[in-house]
């Protein structure tokens, strides 16, 4: 049995037989060759028609020449390619990466809406995050917006779009990595050194201020504190990790993603990466440099009691006053909650320097303590080198280092780095600040290897 649709492509192809059509198309024909004979006879019969004939077909050659010049002097060329936009470009191609929180209603067709109002903007979104909150919903999104495009018309933008309490930051193409493989990245670094959990929190949240207060902290609860601008979480040593963002309150999924990166961390317990490099002074002799926690205290204690009260005045701008006090202060320098710290060891096991990387919320901070038997001998500077490469690979834009200007050896380490250098005294302080946007370090090649 054959399916009647397979015959009825066959029926709709026949066209029905018109008689009209033909009639017409004939007495078309006819009329075309009786004008021809005319014209033949008018002009084969007149005294003038061969030479009329003649300079007809010539000037039909000609304008048929002339034609094929013209249509081949001005055929376009091949298309040039896209040029790429330059540095400071804003041109139609060039384009910048934003960052934009706006806040919406929680109803049907508000997202279009946003959309919309950027699209017509020629605005577009390359990321998108939702946070519902009791009114409203936080749209977070990327944007990749024309660079001539500025922060002002974004917000108009959002503004006609139905989008409230606009907030704009400048992005980078770090951010184009989407926000699951971005935590779990996070929580990766988080899990191999307890060292990368300020980092971590830093880079989960945005610009933001993070301090770690030491001693127990009853007043923060063991599921933590969300207070619009400001989180605070219990820490695994018995402190708290105070978190603030004063230019954008946080949101709840913001919270829930902090809460839980710090306890994977209190989870995992003390954890640091075991490596080490054997490097040999110019003088000859090696020393052992590795990353340095509170198992190192009594050997830091230990060098304390070797230093001059010089040296401890320098490093702690002020005396040193006893055991007990340097105790408390090293452990606070040793935990990896406040930043790294690198130890430099002989060949005979004794702690002859200690290179410090300190978090000082969105600054970093970088300390030297040098015994003094063993200063001037390149010791200070191979720490400093790799303290200055590891605030690098963190994504901070610049270290300082406080200490006097009799200080000459911290000085000197500061210049040997080959990097722009901001001086700032106040009240008999020195504050010497290394950009580290500029070139690479000219010394410290490997400063990234512990």
């Amino acid at each position: 049995m054959t399916d009647e649709t397979d015959r009825t492509p066959a029926k709709s192809s026949r066209r029905p037989h018109h008689w009209r059509r033909d009639l017409t198309e004939l007495a078309a024909l006819f009329t075309a060759v009786a004008t021809a004979d005319s014209v033949a006879n008018a002009v084969g019969h007149g005294p003038d028609g061969p030479l009329l004939l003649t300079g007809s077909a010539a000037a039909l050659l000609a304008t048929t020449a002339f034609h094929i010049w013209w249509a081949r002097r001005h055929r376009p060329g091949p298309a040039a390619p896209p040029r790429p936009p330059a540095a400071g470009d804003t041109g139609p191609a060039a384009t910048a990466l934003w960052r934009m929180r706006t806040t919406v209603r929680d109803e049907p067709g508000s997202l279009a809406a946003l959309c919309l109002a950027l699209a017509g903007r020629h605005v577009d979104i390359l990321a998108l995050q939702t946070h519902p909150l009791a009114e409203g919903t936080v749209d977070e999104l990327l944007l990749r917006a024309p660079a001539g495009l500025g922060p002002a018309e974004l917000t108009r933008a959002a503004a006609e779009g139905g989008g409230s309490e606009t907030w704009l930051e400048r992005a980078d193409a770090h951010d184009l990595v989407d926000a699951p493989t971005r935590a779990l990245s996070l929580a990766t670094r988080a899990a191999l050194d307890a060292a990368e959990l300020p980092l971590a929190l830093r880079q989960l949240l945005g610009r933001c201020t993070i301090r770690s207060v030491p001693g127990p902290r009853p007043e923060v609860p063991a599921e933590g504190l969300w207070e619009d601008t400001v989180l605070r979480l219990r820490d695994s040593s018995g402190g708290s990790i105070t978190i603030e963002r004063p230019h954008l309150p946080f949101t709840p999924a913001e919270f829930a993603r902090a809460r839980a990166l710090v306890e994977l961390d209190a989870r995992l317990g003390p954890r640091m990466p075991r490596r080490s490099d054997v490097l040999t002074l110019p003088e000859g002799n090696e020393i052992t440099v590795r990353r340095a926690d509170t198992g190192d205290l009594e050997a830091a204690l230990r060098m304390h009691q070797r230093c001059s009260r010089a040296t401890l005045a320098l490093r702690y701008h002020g005396p040193v006053r006893d055991a007990g006090a340097a105790d408390r202060y090293l452990r606070h320098l040793l935990s990896p909650r406040f930043g790294r710290t690198l130890a430099a060891y002989t060949a005979s096991g004794r702690l002859v320097g200690l290179g410090h990387l300190l978090w000082d919320g969105e600054e970093t901070e970088v300390a030297l303590l040098v015994e003094d038997a063993w200063q001037r001998r390149g010791v200070g500077g191979e720490l400093l080198a790799r303290l200055v490469g590891m605030a690098r690979e963190a994504g901070c834009e610049s270290v300082y280092a406080v200490t006097q200007a009799s200080n000459t050896g911290m000085v000197a380490a500061m210049r040997a780095l080959g990097l722009p250098l901001d001086y700032q005294v106040e009240e008999g302080t020195l504050v010497v600040t290394a950009r580290l946007t500029a070139s690479r370090l000219t010394s410290g090649a490997h400063a990234r290897e512990i």
